[in-house]
């Protein structure tokens, strides 16, 4: 939102990539919270803890989500927030910090989120559950696509942005 109503072109082609990631990353993690629903039959974090020992190619792949929801460099989310924040740095300064806080706030719930659940002593329920397999071949070719576009986009943002840019500048010109 912030990069929309930075009215830049800046701002608007960062909100629109950040769209973009957003669909790709959070389609990802959903996924990946249902493929432990199937198995435990619970949404309870606090009855998570441990996956890893058990779920190792899981947990990779949750590791690799959870970095990119944060935007860390190399993630399509990245580009996004950057881009947005850069707009939003030509507008006022205090809304950069207030945003960036809330940036910062939100990454360490999802890293505290994933230590909670990956790591730890196994949970006396998961480990009496039966259901203790990694991702299936199915699942992973699921994955699989949302991940090479995370990365393909944080590596080559050009591919999204030189088709964004025209429609972009023709829309502040109107507006504006």
């Amino acid at each position: 939102m912030l990069g929309i109503f930075s009215l830049t072109v800046i701002g608007i082609e960062g909100s629109i990539f950040l769209q973009i990631g957003h669909g790709l990353v959070s389609s990802a993690l959903f996924i990946l919270v249902t493929v432990l629903y199937d198995r435990h039959h619970s949404r309870l974090v606090k009855y998570y803890r441990g996956i890893a020992i058990t779920m190792p190619v899981y947990a990779t792949i949750f590791f690799f989500f959870t970095l990119a929801n944060i935007a860390v460099p190399l993630s399509c989310n990245f580009i996004g927030e950057f881009l947005c924040l850069l707009a939003v740095y030509d507008v006022s300064l205090i809304v950069l910090i207030l945003a960036s806080f809330g940036m910062v706030l939100s990454a360490c719930y999802a890293l505290f989120l994933y230590n909670r659940v990956c790591f730890g002593t196994m949970s006396p329920y998961i480990a009496a559950s039966p259901f203790n397999r990694d991702i299936n071949r199915r699942e992973f070719f699921v994955i699989a696509p949302l991940a090479l576009l995370t990365l393909l986009l944080g590596l080559f943002p050009n591919i999204i942005l030189d088709y964004v840019h025209a429609s972009v500048v023709g829309l502040l010109t109107y507006v504006v």
